[in-house]
C-alpha cells in the first residue's frame, strides 16, 4: 500500500528507531505489515491516528493525529516546555524504564542486523540521575543583541529554541547564562549570523565539575569583546564562576570550537576528580558529561579488561587521559594517542598530578600511532579504544590486529559502528565475549556500550 502526504492512516506502534521514533507498519490488503511510517513521540504499545508528513517508496514520516489507545510506557509529564521543539531529548514521553528497554533493544539490534554477530547483551546499567546530569552544555546565541534567544537548535536546523533552564543541565548553569545574557544587552554584543557570517558571539559554553565549580567560555569570532570590565563584574557576583575564557572560531563551520583559547579571568580550565583521580578540564578537552555514570562506565572497562602489572595498556582516541589513567596503576606501562594537541597536554599534567609516571601520551591520528608504537616493536597486551560516533578506521583494526592483543575493550557511543567494527575484529580472530550498554544520557536517543573481545 502506498500513502501520499497529509493522509490520515491507523497505525499501531511496534518498535523504535535509533532516533528514538516510534515505528509502525501500515497494513497490506492481505493483512501482513506494509509500509514502515516513522513517528516521534511515540512509544511501543500505541495506536494512533497517524498524518503522513513526507512519503518515499520504502518508508514514510509522520505525525500524531490522534492517541487511540495509549501504551503502558508513557509517562505522564514530559518535564519540559520545549520537548519536541528543542532536538535533545527524544524520550521524555516515556518512563525511564521504558527507555533503557528500549535503549538495550538497540544495542542487541545492531549488533543482530548490522554486525550479524549472536551476542548476548547485557542488561543496560540505568543512570541514578535523569535529570540535571549533565556537566558540560554548549548553547548557541542567536537573534541580536537586544533580544538573544540563548539554547539548542531545533530537529535537523540551525534554529535556536530559547532553553537556557535546559532539566537535563545543572540549575546553576542558568544564573550564568543569565548574567552573560544581561552583559550582551547592556554591551550591545551581537550574536553571530550563519546567514551573514557577521556577528561576534557564537555560543556559550559551560562546564562543571563534581564541587559545583563552573569553567565559562565564551566562543566568539574575535578576541575583542566590549565591555569586559561589566561582563566580569556580573560574573564576580556568581561564586560558583571560577574561569572565565573566551575561544575563537572564525571559521563557517559546524564545529563549535576553535584552536585558540586565552583566559579573561583565572585559569582557562577547572579539575575534577574522577575514580579517585584529578583531571584538568579545559574547554577543549573530551570528558564525559555524566560524571557519575562515567565512573560506572570506566569501572566496566577495567573489569573487562582484566588487568595485571606485566600488561602493557595501549588507550587509543585517550582525549584527556580519563580512561587510561585510571587503570594505570593496574599495568605495566600505559601509552595514550589522541589527535586534540590541548586533550594530549591536559593528558601529560593529569598524569604528572595523579603520579602515573608509567604513562606516555602521544599526540597522532589514532592510526599512525598505532603503525609507529608497531615499528617501535611495541606490543600491547591489552587495547582499549573510544573512538568517536563513526568508529575505527578499517585500517586502525588491522594495525591492532597485528599487534596481537590478548583483550581488545571498546567504548562505543554509537551501537551500529560497534557492531560493524566487532563484526571486522571477529573475521580476524577476536571473539566478542561481553557486551554491556551504559546509559550515559538519559532522555536522549543516545546509549553508550562497554564491549569485551577475546583474541582466539
Amino acid at each position: 500500500m502506498t500513502v501520499a502526504k497529509n493522509q490520515t492512516v491507523t497505525l499501531a506502534i511496534t518498535g523504535m528507531t535509533a532516533e528514538g521514533s516510534g515505528v509502525g507498519h501500515i497494513q497490506n490488503e492481505d493483512g501482513t505489515a506494509g509500509l514502515a511510517v516513522f513517528v516521534p513521540k511515540t512509544a511501543i504499545g500505541d495506536e494512533i491516528d497517524c498524518r503522513i508528513v513526507k512519503a518515499e517508496k520504502r518508508f514514510a514520516y509522520g505525525m500524531v493525529e490522534r492517541l487511540i489507545t495509549s501504551s503502558p510506557d508513557r509517562a505522564e509529564n514530559p518535564g519540559c516546555p520545549v520537548y519536541g521543539k528543542c532536538g535533545g531529548c527524544v524520550y521524555r514521553h516515556v518512563t525511564y524504564a521504558a527507555e533503557c528497554r528500549y535503549k538495550r533493544q538497540r544495542v542487541a539490534d545492531a549488533f543482530a542486523r548490522v554486525g550479524n554477530l549472536p551476542v548476548e547483551v547485557d542488561e543496560i546499567v540505568p543512570s541514578d540521575k535523569i535529570e540535571h546530569y549533565r556537566n558540560k552544555a554548549q548553547f548557541p546565541v542567536a537573534g541580536t543583541s537586544d533580544k538573544p534567544p540563548i539554547g539548542f537548535f531545533a530537529p535537523r536546523s540551525h534554529r535556536v529554541i530559547e532553553a537556557a533552564g535546559c532539566p537535563l543541565q545543572p540549575k546553576a548553569f542558568s544564573e550564568t547564562v543569565e548574567a552573560v545574557r544581561a552583559w550582551i544587552k547592556e554591551a550591545g554584543v551581537p550574536p553571530y549570523d550563519e546567514q551573514t557570517k557577521s556577528g561576534l558571539l557564537r555560543h556559550i559554553y559551560l562546564r562543571e565539575n563534581a564541587k559545583g565549580e563552573q569553567l565559562l567560555c565564551l566562543v566568539c569570532t574575535s578576541g575583542k569583546l566590549p565591555a569586559v570590565p561589566r561582563l566580569l563584574e556580573r560574573l564576580h557576583a556568581i561564586p560558583a564562576v571560577k574561569s572565565v575564557c573566551v575561544n575563537i572560531n572564525k571559521q563557517d563551520t559546524n564545529v563549535i570550537l576553535g584552536e585558540t583559547t586565552f583566559p579573561l579571568l583565572g585559569d582557562p580550565w577547572i579539575e575534577d576528580t574522577l575514580c579517585g583521580m584529578t583531571f584538568r578540564l579545559s574547554p577543549l578537552s573530551f570528558y564525559q558529561v555524566n560524571h557519575d555514570q562515567a565512573e560506572r562506565l570506566y569501572a566496566l572497562a577495567k573489569d573487562a579488561a582484566a588487568l595485571t602489572k606485566d600488561d602493557v595498556l595501549l588507550d587509543l582516541y585517550c582525549g584527556t587521559g580519563t580512561i587510561g589513567l585510571t587503570m594505570a596503576r593496574d599495568v605495566r606501562e600505559l601509552i595514550g594517542v589522541e589527535i586534540v594537541p590541548q586533550a594530549v597536554e591536559d593528558a601529560k599534567k593529569n598524569a604528572a598530578q595523579n603520579g602515573a609516571l608509567n604513562a606516555r601520551f602521544l599526540c597522532a591520528d589514532a592510526a599512525k600511532a598505532a603503525k609507529q608504537l608497531e615499528k617501535e616493536g611495541l606490543t600491547p597486551t591489552v587495547v582499549v579504544v573510544d573512538p568517536p560516533r563513526k568508529g575505527c578506521d578499517e585500517s586502525l583494526i588491522d594495525t591492532i590486529v597485528t599487534m596481537a592483543p590478548s583483550r581488545v575493550v571498546y567504548v562505543s557511543c554509537d551501537p551500529a559502528t560497534l557492531a560493524r567494527d566487532c563484526a571486522r575484529f571477529a573475521e580476524k580472530g577476536y571473539e566478542v565475549k561481553k557486551v554491556t550498554p551504559v546509559d550515559m544520557f538519559p532522555r536522549t536517543k543516545h546509549v553508550e556500550t562497554v564491549v569485551l573481545m577475546i583474541r582466539a
